[in-house]
Order: structure tokens, then C-alpha cells, then sequence
């Protein structure tokens, strides 16, 4: 079995709060707000800057990766 450290915890903890909060936030469910995440370089973001951004408003957070996706071609109708 393999233990994770704590940077990994913490990560794991902050994906796990801020991918419902954007599914919530603009009305999708949650498989479908990873989704848009995944396909639109928004988790890949999130990974790269989780440390600073888990430190920010998550309102402001969650609005970051809508202009991300947005930016990339999500349509969000």
C-alpha cells in the first residue's frame, strides 16, 4: 500500500472541494463540470497551480477556470 505525502493529500483535498464547487456553480453535475475541466485545460490548471490558487477565493477560482474553459471553446448555455 502506498502512503501519500502530505502535498499530495492536500492537493487531492483541493480537487475534491473546487471541481464540485464549478459543477455547482454552473449548473452541471459533477461528472460533467470534471468533464468540461478535463477537455478544455482546465484541470491541467488546476494541477500546475493548485498550490497559490487554494489560497484564493474559491468564487474567484471557480470564475478563473470558467475563463479558461470559455477560452478554449466551451460553450456554457
Amino acid at each position: 500500500m502506498r502512503v501519500l505525502d502530505e502535498k499530495t493529500k492536500n492537493q487531492i483535498s483541493f480537487l475534491g472541494f473546487i471541481i464540485p464547487e464549478f459543477a455547482e456553480a454552473y449548473k452541471m453535475n459533477k461528472p460533467k463540470g470534471f468533464y468540461c475541466l478535463k477537455n478544455y485545460g482546465a484541470l491541467d490548471y488546476l494541477y500546475r497551480h493548485w498550490e497559490v490558487l487554494h489560497m484564493e477565493n474559491p468564487r474567484n477560482v471557480v470564475r478563473e477556470l470558467f475563463d479558461i474553459c470559455q477560452k478554449n471553446g466551451a460553450n456554457f448555455v
